[in-house]
């Protein structure tokens, strides 16, 4: 995915407020980087990934880029250390194309949603209408984000994008709100 579609996906769902933000599962960073752009000066993304060859990856981008990005190799499944992500509570967290690896997405987002403030954002992006594979292990369809993010204790989940997959189906851009 490019740049620029990134920012655009993300654009409402995060919001223009600024502020510290975690990215988990971050990958290699595109999604990272959109967020960081998408909030501005002044904000600082965590991103968050226990792959040694992406931290590495999203180290070259923290060197690279204007935006404070502050890798963390960390696996956001497991209990995180609270320094890991700086001052907590954070404004929001990013799940971009990582919470369908995850099991038990409902105990890992209810675990990490604790760590928003009131009022914070969590955003996740998610294949829509795609079977279980390699890639996908654990797919949450959009129809099942308000269900997901209300077990998990957040509140106003709505869909904000969607957007057709290059590989196989679509994908769309979930919010919540922390109560």
């Amino acid at each position: 995915m490019e740049l620029r579609d990134a920012i655009e996906l993300l654009h409402d769902a995060v919001g223009t407020g600024g502020g510290d933000w975690a990215d988990v599962g971050a990958g290699t960073g595109t999604f990272t980087l959109a967020l960081a752009q998408t909030l501005g000066p002044g904000s600082t993304v965590y991103a968050v990934d226990d792959d040694a060859g992406a931290v590495r990856a999203l180290r070259e981008l923290a060197a690279s880029s204007e935006a404070h990005i502050v890798p963390v190799k960390a696996d956001f499944t497991l209990p995180l250390e609270p320094t890991a992500l700086g001052s907590v509570p954070l404004d929001g967290i990013l799940f971009a194309n990582s919470l369908h690896f995850v099991r038990d997405a409902t105990g890992v987002l209810s675990r990490l949603a604790k760590l928003v403030r009131r009022n914070g954002r969590v955003v996740v992006v998610e294949y829509d209408r795609r079977g279980a594979s390699q890639w996908v292990p654990h797919p949450i369809p959009a129809t099942q984000w308000p269900a997901l993010a209300g077990a998990a204790g957040l509140v106003e989940a709505t869909i904000t994008a969607r957007r057709p997959s290059l590989y196989s189906g679509s994908f769309y851009v979930g919010v919540a709100m922390k109560p």
